[in-house]
């Protein structure tokens, strides 16, 4: 049966952009950046559901789960763009949250056409990664109908992983396959149909709140400093030196000492200044606190 498309906002007409053709560069900025401040809005509407999935990635963190994002097109490398980034500004490990594209690595940089139309591609992928119920899988399809997707969800929840469906329509396809289904409403593109516009905008923002909420929930965090930064460049060293300096108030030298006594670990660091001692003593300090600094250190304040 054929399907309408037209049906759904993502393919929708947007009536303030019908002249956008014939106007002059900066007319078609304006409209562009007016329909991309409705995307924050848009967001805000949806933070209980967000919410939902943050808790849900969280605990399968606790259970030594991962996260698993799962997409075609622009959907699909959002997920990858948000799963590369975790290593160097978390140091986890790459295993832990991971971005699926249908059609395989090489469909980020080139389009593989009809990998999306496959659902048992989907299911493929997910079993090549060896997924359990410990894991988490966000599917993503701004038009909330890609088979792939679908697939992906359904085989996920029958294993008993935690599933979430994010999409940009309302009764999406793929919500009816997921635990919780985000559907963030951003209304017609600028160019109909164009999604990795305010789409794509409004999931990536989704995306970075979703793993940024679930790494400070893990520790990862000190007030609103990055502890847990992934030293692999003088860059990085430099900020992790500002980080140590900024929670424990020692000078450039006695950070940079540290730090490198401590293997490059902020958080083992900051420990051994703030309580005084070895990396060993400090490492069991967060072990014990279950990588939670503010706790190691108020373990032995007390």
């Amino acid at each position: 049966m054929e399907e309408n498309l037209e049906l759904l906002t993502t393919e929708s007409r947007n009536e303030q952009s019908m002249q956008i053709d014939t106007a002059k560069p900066m007319d078609i900025l304006r409209i562009m950046n007016e329909q991309d401040q409705l995307v924050a809005l848009a967001v805000n509407e949806v933070l209980p559901e967000v919410e939902a999935a943050v808790k849900f990635v969280f605990e399968s963190f606790k259970n030594g789960g991962r996260l698993i994002y799962l997409g075609a097109g622009t959907s699909g490398r959002l997920g990858v763009l948000d799963a590369v980034e975790c290593p160097p500004t978390f140091s986890t490990d790459p295993e832990m949250v991971q971005g699926l594209m249908a059609g395989g690595e090489g469909a980020f940089i080139k389009a593989v056409e009809g990998a999306e139309d496959d659902p048992e591609l989907g299911v493929s992928d997910l079993k090549a990664l060896d997924l359990t119920k410990h894991d988490t899988v966000i599917g993503i399809a701004a038009s909330g109908r890609t088979p792939y997707v679908i697939g992906a969800l359904r085989y996920a929840r029958s294993i008993g992983a935690k599933t979430v469906a994010l999409s940009c329509n309302k009764n999406a396809a793929i919500t009816k396959e997921a635990d919780q289904g985000i559907e963030v409403i951003v209304g017609p593109e600028v160019l109909t149909g164009s999604t990795r516009l305010k789409s794509g905008t409004a999931h990536k923002m989704i995306l970075n709140m979703i793993s940024t909420s679930s790494m400070i929930l893990l520790g990862k965090a000190y007030d609103n400093l990055m502890i847990d930064v992934h030293v692999s460049n003088q860059k990085l060293k430099e900020r992790a030196i500002g980080i140590i300096r900024k929670i424990t108030g020692v000078s450039y030298e006695m950070a940079l000492e540290t730090l490198e006594k401590a293997d490059l670990q902020v958080k083992t660091a900051i420990v051994m200044i703030k309580t005084n001692t070895t990396k060993q003593e400090a490492e069991q300090l967060l072990a014990e606190a279950n990588g939670y600094v503010k706790t190691a250190i108020q373990n032995v304040e007390k």
